[in-house]
């Protein structure tokens, strides 16, 4: 017989607003983000860590929020898609993304974004070879990654 489940209050501060909700110890970031506080760009793709579907920056570093205890994230700045929007160099990337021809399902197109942006917030001036590099992580099931690698390189001016 199982015992009762825990719950903590937790205080998350998400895409520059102050949230409070009441989660299991268990509960992923990823299943807070989308179930409590109706936050759906953040995607569940493979729910494993795998794909980078569900990347979301955590004071201002992209982690995979399928892989994170909600718990664990408290006090932490989260931004996600919803929330770059908002940036205006994110927002440079995603035009990007929309002008080059890099989205076309869209299903990873958030994950590649929030990875693209703190990518290039590191490393402003990269190479393709850089830009490949760092979003290996992500998976697109539609395309064959050249325009997505296009569209970075265009924010980072890479040749």
């Amino acid at each position: 017989m199982a015992g009762p489940v825990e719950s903590y209050a937790l205080s998350l501060t998400v895409n520059g607003s102050a949230c409070a909700v009441r989660v299991g110890g268990t509960r992923t970031l990823l299943s807070v983000l989308r179930e409590d506080l109706g936050l759906t760009g953040t995607k569940r793709g493979c729910d494993q860590g795998v794909c980078g579907s569900c990347n979301v920056l955590c004071d201002g570093v992209a982690i995979r929020s399928c892989l994170s205890l909600a718990v664990a994230e408290a006090g932490k700045a989260i931004e996600t898609i919803e929330g770059l929007s908002k940036d205006v160099f994110a927002a440079a990337v995603q035009r990007a993304f929309v002008e080059i021809g890099a989205v076309q399902c869209g299903f990873c197109i958030p994950g590649m974004i929030v990875t693209a942006v703190a990518f290039l917030k590191s490393n402003p001036r990269p190479s393709r070879d850089e830009i490949r590099e760092a979003l290996s992580g992500n998976l697109c099931r539609c395309s064959g990654y050249v325009k997505i690698v296009d569209a970075v390189a265009t924010i980072g001016g890479a040749e």
